[in-house]
């Protein structure tokens, strides 16, 4: 009982994460200082195995403990972030992206399967060098662990040679989270489970590959193994020869106790009782003698609005690397960190990205106000490296999908447009911004793209009232002449269709309608941007052509 009891005591409840007037992650560093009260340094950790791209749900990891890590500083505490690669976790399959031929390597280390692109030292390599980079444009910084690196060290001798030695009381502790069920549908013996269970896996120097059975071990250093794919035995001193690595759930605890982690998070299959958290606490305490990380739990990220539109090549996951296409950096860690972790929130690539970007700017807005509550507040500062990084009055996003482009993403002349409009946006947020709506529109959106014509359009021109027709060739000839200005254009576009003997309200399905005739006539569609800024901003002689009619 008193085991449960020190398991539940180390996972962060709910009431903990939702803590009024402070942010969770300051939070859950108040719980980790209760519970580790006299750490020297306090290490926050996160990791993944390289197996493929790492995606934007591994990241909510990294921004889990990040957060929790910048509160333990906040507090006047000594941090470190360790970042663990996996990369001597075996090639699992082959991704859909990859040749088939690489199935020759499925069962051997990361680190000993080839780049398929050839760019890199290895396939583990190539995923880890593209997180990294991602990592540096959010300012993250994460002391890099390579477990590859470790274990062939012979840093993780000790311990794994302690852990075999103890594999029977492993054994008993891994039994002790199967139900009897479980243990039934396996065909587990107890017994047998206990006389045969080794917590390590061997890669044979006859394949390179895990597939492998340990015959026996001498309580000390050796090992004698049988290599199943060349039926080949031998003996070997694990001590010189590193071609060994411990099971996940005695790995996980293991390191834990190397890096004297006091905080990780996980997602679903780590979080769920019973599972690898709860197992490895116990083998922690059990074999390791260190009591377990305080832990929190992590729910599902979404996606909205990709519909298959990631490129094949990449397999459809989706990277943080992607992700900053079309996310500032500032914004794509407040969204992580604005929610708790077990909040669930989506990344969009479709419109609702506009709202998101709005939400932060209002956000900013009612920081610098004094306006912002405390715990709001905190997830600012914490997605901006500075509060001078924060714009001042910065271009919309919506507003710089639409502007950028008709006038082809050049900022001078986005400028130029936002000036004949009486506004004002910040210039640095104009140039940010307009590469993040180019991707935006032209990666994921393209279907939303402006273009004009490439002739007139003679089927719509037929079918209009001879009055519509006269106000579309009013326009072609006011534009003919000298227009001075987006405000002049703005009286021009609405007085065309205007009968002055109308109230506004009468006038007003008028002025739609001949909107949708001069849409229709230069873009083939029934809406499209501010008409009379569309108008300044595109190609004068182009439309004097397509408006002729």
């Amino acid at each position: 009982m008193a085991k449960k009891k020190t398991l539940v005591h180390r996972r962060v409840a709910s009431e903990i994460l939702n803590a009024p007037d402070q942010h969770w992650g300051y939070s859950v560093a108040d719980e980790v200082i209760r519970l580790f009260p006299a750490e020297e340094v306090y290490t926050c950790a996160a990791g993944i195995s390289p197996s493929g791209i790492v995606h934007f749900g591994n990241f909510r990891d990294v921004m889990t403990s990040f957060a929790v890590l910048k509160g333990l500083a906040a507090k006047g505490k000594k941090v470190r972030f360790v970042f663990s690669w996996d990369d001597f976790d075996r090639f699992r399959k082959v991704p859909a992206d990859v040749d088939p031929s690489f199935a020759k390597y499925i069962g051997m280390p990361l680190t000993a399967v080839p780049d398929p692109t050839d760019e890199y030292p290895s396939y583990a390599k190539k995923y880890e060098e593209e997180f990294v980079r991602s990592m540096k444009s959010l300012h993250i910084e994460m002391d890099y662990l390579y477990q590859t690196q470790e274990y062939t060290s012979g840093r993780y001798d000790e311990p794994m040679f302690d852990a075999l030695r103890r594999r029977e009381e492993i054994a008993e502790t891994l039994l002790s989270f199967m139900s009897e069920k479980g243990k039934a549908a396996k065909n587990i013996d107890p017994d047998e489970y206990k006389k045969n269970y080794y917590p390590v896996s061997v890669y044979s120097r006859f394949s390179g590959k895990d597939s492998t059975e340990i015959l026996s071990y001498d309580g000390g250093s050796k090992i004698t193994y049988k290599c199943l794919e060349t039926g080949k035995s031998e003996e070997v001193d694990l001590a010189k020869e590193h071609i060994a690595k411990l099971a996940w759930k005695i790995d996980w605890p293991m390191r834990w106790n190397m890096e004297h982690v006091i905080f990780e998070p996980g997602g679903h299959d780590h979080a769920s009782p019973g599972g690898s958290y709860d197992t490895s606490s116990v083998i922690a305490q059990k074999i390791f003698n260190r009591e377990p990380p305080v832990f929190a739990g992590y729910q599902f990220i979404g996606i909205q609005g990709l519909n298959g539109k990631m490129s094949g090549s990449k397999g459809n996951a989706i990277s943080p690397a992607d992700l900053l296409e079309i996310y500032e950096p500032q914004l794509l860690r407040w969204l992580y960190l604005r929610k708790t972790p077990e909040q669930k929130f989506d990344l969009a690539f479709d419109s609702e990205i506009n709202r998101q970007y709005e939400e932060m700017d209002r956000e900013v807005e009612l920081l610098k106000k004094g306006e912002l509550p405390a715990d709001r507040s905190v997830a600012l500062d914490l997605s901006f490296q500075d509060v001078a990084d924060m714009p001042v009055n910065p271009i919309p996003f919506r507003q710089a999908v639409a502007l950028g482009q008709i006038v082809q993403w050049q900022k001078e002349k986005v400028m130029e447009l936002l000036e004949g409009l009486n506004l004002a946006f910040d210039s640095g947020s104009v140039a940010t911004r307009l590469l993040k709506a180019k991707a935006w529109l032209e990666t994921y959106n393209p279907e939303q793209v402006i273009r004009l014509r490439a002739d007139v359009n003679r089927e719509y021109a037929s079918a209009m009232e001879e009055q519509d027709a006269g106000y579309v060739r009013k326009l072609r000839e006011k534009l003919s002449g000298e227009i001075s200005s987006i405000g002049e254009l703005e009286i021009l576009v609405y007085g065309i269709p205007k009968d002055p003997a109308l109230t506004p309200k009468e006038n007003s399905p008028r002025q739609r309608a001949f909107f949708k005739d001069v849409y229709n006539l230069l873009i083939n569609a029934d809406t499209g941007p501010r008409l009379a800024t569309f108008l300044w901003a595109v190609d004068r002689k182009k439309v004097l052509q397509l408006l002729d009619i």
